[in-house]
This record gives C-alpha cells, structure tokens and sequence, in this order.
C-alpha cells in the first residue's frame, strides 16, 4: 500500500524492539531525542531533506531497521559518509532513525537451518500459484488439487509451526511456493527460502531495504533437470533482485527508478523470460508546505528475467511533470505527477497485454490515468487503452493537514489499489475485475473497454478504506474485502463504515452476501474491524486476514464462519523466540498444498505490530 498517511502516522513505524521477545505492543513510541537527532542534522539532513535527487528521503529511513542503517554507514553504500564517524555516532544515528534500537538489541536466535531431506529443492515441484494472485489473471483462487484441503476439513485446521521475523514490527510480504520451498520476504530486508514443511531455513539472503512485496517465481516444467529457477522481488527504496531460487545467491539487481521516493510494494509477475515490475513512491506523504509537490509518476518495467536488462519502461504519465502554479506559500507546484501503481500485474496472455491499477494524481489538475485500469502491450509497453474508475482525484497528505500542499479541489484518495482481476464469470465469459477504495467492484469487457458494464458499492471508502489489495473469485462469486476504518484517521468521509467481507455474482454485480465484521478488539490499541488484506478462495472456502488479528475462513456459498484463529496470541517459533501477530494486512493468507499458510503483523498506519509467519495444517503435525 502507498503510504498515504506516512507523515501523520510515521511514529507508528518507530517503537521498541527486541529480538529475544515479541513484538512490541505499542507501535507510536516515538523515537528518543539524542545524539543521533544532532549527528544527522549536521552529517546525514543536507542529502537526505530532499535537496539530493537519488537520495532517500528520511520517511524512507525512518521506516528501515536500525541495523540496516547502521549497514550502510560502516561498509555499505554511506560508508564514505560514515567514514568520518565513530562506531558510538553510527549507533546513535541508527538509533534515531529506525523502527528499533540498536543498542538495545542483541542478536537474535536463528531458526534451525535445514538438515537431510528438508534442505533439499525439488525440480519436479515447478510453482503451481504462479504469482502474488495464485495465476496469471490474478483470480487469488487455488484449485483443489494445489490447495490439497476439502472445505469440511477447514473447521480441523490447527497451527503447525510459527517463524519468527525477529525485531520486526510488521511483517507484510506474502509466501510463494516452488520446490518444496516458502519464500518470505521481512521488515529487515532478509529474504527466507524456508522449507515448507517444517519451516526451517534453506537459505537467506539480505537485500537493501525492507522487503514488503512477494517473492515471484518462475516456471519450468516438472522434473526438467537443466531447470535454473530464479525469485523476483523489489525493496523498500525501488531496487529490484533476482535471485538463484536454490542458492539463494544474487543473480542481478537494478534500480527502477531515479526518483527519491520511489518504493515497491506490488509484487512482480514472472511470464514468458520477462519479469514485470510495478513502480509505486512515498512522495505523496511529503506533507511539508515548502516541499515543491509533486514530480513522481507510476511506470511499470518489463525487464529480461536472466539479465535484468530494461526491455521497455512505461510511464502511466506521459507528460513529464512540470510547474503549474504555486502554492499559497510560494511554493511551486507541479503536474501531472502521481498514478502509482502499488499492485502486482496481471498478464492476458490472449490478447497481449498487461493490466495494472493506478493511484490518485498527487497535486494540481487531476489527468485521466489516475485511479485507473490501463492496459500495456508485452512485447512494446505500449499504453493499449485506459479507463478511470475514479474521475478528479488529486491528493496528497498536506490535505490531512489541510496546509498548503493539498490540492485546491482535493479528491478522496480512491486508487484502485487492489489488483486487477482477469477471470472467467459463470457465464463464460471473460472479464476484468477491478477493486477501488472507494469500496466498489467495477466489471470492465477486454474487448470493448470504453465502459464499465456494472459496478457495484459494497464498503463506504475512505483513506484506508473501502478495498485495498486484493478481492478473489471462484468462478462464481467476487469476494471483496472491506476495511473502512472509523473517524479515527477518516473522519471527512461520511456515512457508516461497512468493514467486512462481501460476495458478489461477477456475472451481473448483485450482491450474494455480506459479512459485516464489528471486530475483537476488546480494548486493544491500534486495533479495527475489517479487511485490508488480500483475500484468498479455494473449492467451498475464502480465508481472510483481519484488522483485528484474527484469521477467518468463510463457506464459500453462505459466507457462514467455519473457521477461525487468534493470530495475536503469543507462539513459540521454531527458533526459540516468542512472538505474536498483530494486525493482517497488505500480506493474504495462501492456502497451498494441505496448509494454511498466514504472516500476521501491520506495526505502521496506526496498527496493531506483529512479527510472525504461521504455519496450519488439519493434523497439526
């Protein structure tokens, strides 16, 4: 998700941690005014403020793992900055910069490393799910035989084993599957190709930056000896890896982009030796009225799968921005800019395209690529053709503050987030489905793609509300996840919030039914009703991760509750420490071959923290 409150809520992704425990409860403990506050005014504040271009900016960095910082400083890419500093001012600045501290922070047990068997990669196992949503249309639907579980068997599901994600405060990148293996992605930037079994590890590997996006695989046919299968994924700060699937070794990385706050946070799709990458940026967070907002725009990248040479890179803009006006201030600003796109692809291999959903313009006239669904060529990049969702909508995080950044006719934030759905309705017939957060699911015909043919409102929408980053379809049904948080962070948007789950033919948009969840919250801080993650179907069943921490499954056909599980209570993990979840969000469960597979944890946009990956399984064992 775009970190559309970042500047409001960036003290949710500060807090104390520790490695030997779980997560923290409080996730707004802001960081401790010190040494470090001055070292980087004077060292680090003259790059990092905005003024140098390839820079990140410090939202980027305040949302890093001290460690990582403290990386960068002694051997990483600062280390000529750091040079000048002692190894008591590294730690300071690490400290007073990261969602942890350091110095407090001792180093973590590691969970067992596989052993005989269980370190083994299987090549006969090529990935069944083959991106973020299960196929290549996106569907988020496991057939029977990858998802080895009947619907009567759902009520029997018990946990099989937990991993810990130590000092995280989140955890929000969703396991894939090939070989034998799970692959996991985590807050400090480690990538895990665990075994999915037992939940050992086969390897790891550290990237730049926090990892939140799944891990992409690619293809090769069952048992093919001369297979060199490759894992895909972006960072925190845009960088994009390719990864030896079984050693774990760096095969290439390339940086999708030059704008400072460029970010990723929609998983790749792998199809055809081209890896697709969504572009997403956290600069609609830089709320400061003397910030010159806004000059980032969305692109999706086609890069060749073995090299990572660019093959195309497409602009969802394709006017460069430029300087429109000026803000009440004096502060100039700039469009068209915006159009994120912060979900993973979807390929139509028929006709020769791919679709992704956009974001919201940032700042002045809103233009007709925003809040939209637009088609690019595969071989070209080509923008095929394009249709809004949402019209007029430009809007940035000034508007929470109501200063001079937000536009002069500032829209709702309505992106369409979720990731497009290309799927085959009961009738036949193939169409796309797109989810706004507006809460409305919009059926849009390939083939004449100059209207929606039915939409339909199921949530009220908000900020972080409505649906956010995925819904699921079973071939009958759509099953659109809605969070719809209170006045809490959306008080401007009227009219009662309906966060839930919500079933909706996806032959004509009637609705089949509705979920309302009023949450078990009880009490606890930071905690809300709803679905901001995304779902998952399987025959009979769809799984959901809620706000509140709890994992649902729902009967497929009545939306009745035949399962369910508390993913905030405390866990021994395969390593030793104790951990818990928290709030589910970004990351939907994935059910695949016998086992409930969930990580559970959202310490960030004021909710609840958690660090775990959890395993479930009917006989538990």
């Amino acid at each position: 998700m775009k970190s559309t409150l970042l500047m409001l809520l960036i003290v949710s992704t500060l807090g104390v941690s520790t490695g030997h425990a779980a997560a923290p409860a409080d996730p707004r403990v802001p960081a401790t005014p010190g040494p470090g506050e001055a070292i980087f005014g004077t060292v680090c504040a003259q790059c990092h403020l905005g003024q140098v271009t390839k820079a990140p900016t410090q939202v980027f960095l305040q949302m890093m793992e001290p460690s990582m910082i403290y990386a960068a400083l002694t051997s990483g890419v600062m280390q000529g900055q750091g040079a000048a500093l002692s190894d008591q001012d590294k730690h300071a600045v690490a400290d007073y910069l990261g969602a942890a501290n350091l110095s407090a922070s001792g180093p973590a047990p590691e969970a067992p490393r596989c052993a005989g068997a269980a370190a083994n990669f299987d090549l006969s196992q090529p990935p069944e799910l083959r991106n973020w949503g299960a196929d290549l249309g996106n569907s988020h639907f496991v057939p029977a035989a990858a998802a080895g579980l009947i619907a009567s068997d759902v009520p029997k599901l018990k946990l099989k084993w937990a991993f810990a994600f130590p000092g995280a405060l989140r955890a929000r990148s969703q396991p894939s599957f090939a070989m034998g293996a799970l692959f996991v992605g985590s807050q400090n930037g480690t990538v895990y190709a665990l075994d999915a079994a037992t939940g050992c590890v086969r390897w790891t590997f550290k990237a730049g930056a926090e990892v939140r996006t799944s891990i992409a695989v690619s293809t090769w046919k069952a048992g093919d000896a001369t297979a060199k299968p490759q894992v895909f994924f972006g960072d925190l700060v845009g960088h994009s890896y390719a990864l030896d699937a079984r050693t774990g070794q760096l095969l290439w990385s390339r940086k999708l982009e030059d704008h400072p706050s460029t970010t990723s946070t929609g998983a790749p799709t792998y199809y055809d030796g081209r890896v697709y990458f969504p572009v997403s940026s956290l600069e609609e967070a830089m709320a400061d009225p003397k910030y010159p907002c806004c000059t980032f725009r969305g692109s999706l990248v086609a890069l060749d799968a073995l090299s990572g040479r660019v093959i195309w890179k497409t602009y969802t803009i394709a006017e460069t921005p430029r300087q429109v006006g000026k803000t009440a201030v004096g502060t100039p600003i700039f469009a068209p800019s915006g159009a994120a796109v912060w979900n993973s692809p979807t390929i139509d291999a028929k006709r020769r395209l791919v679709y992704v959903g956009t974001g919201d313009n940032y700042q002045g006239k809103p233009n007709k690529r925003s809040d939209a669904v637009v088609a690019f060529d595969l071989a070209t990049g080509k923008v095929r053709w394009s249709l809004q969702g949402f019209a007029d909508d430009a809007w940035n995080v000034g508007c929470l503050f109501k200063n001079a950044n937000c536009p002069e006719h500032a829209g709702p934030d309505f992106d369409v987030g979720a990731g497009t759905m290309l799927v085959r309705n009961a009738a036949g017939k193939e169409l796309l489905y797109a989810g706004l957060k507006s809460g409305e699911v919009l059926a849009i015909d390939p083939d004449r793609h100059d209207r929606v043919l039915w939409r339909r409102r199921v949530g009220r929408g908000s900020i972080q509300g409505g649906i956010q980053f995925g819904m699921a379809h079973d071939g009958q049904n759509i099953y659109a996840p809605i969070s719809d948080l209170g006045p809490l962070v959306d008080p401007n948007y009227p009219g009662d919030p309906h966060p839930g789950l919500y079933a909706v033919d996806a032959s004509t948009g009637s609705l089949v039914w509705s979920r309302p969840d009023a949450g078990h919250c009880d009490g606890a801080k930071f905690c809300d009703p709803g679905i901001i993650s995304a779902v998952t179907a399987m025959p009979g069943a769809v799984f959901a991760g809620h706000m509140d921490g709890t994992l649902r499954a729902y009967a497929a056909q009545t939306g009745s509750t035949l399962w369910e599980y508390d993913t905030r209570a405390e866990v021994t993990t395969n390593s030793g420490l104790v951990a818990h979840g928290g709030s589910i969000g970004a990351a939907g469960p994935v059910i695949y071959q016998g086992r409930l597979y969930s990580v559970s944890g959202y310490g960030a946009y004021s909710h609840m923290p958690g660090n775990v990956l959890l395993a479930f399984s009917v006989d538990g064992k």
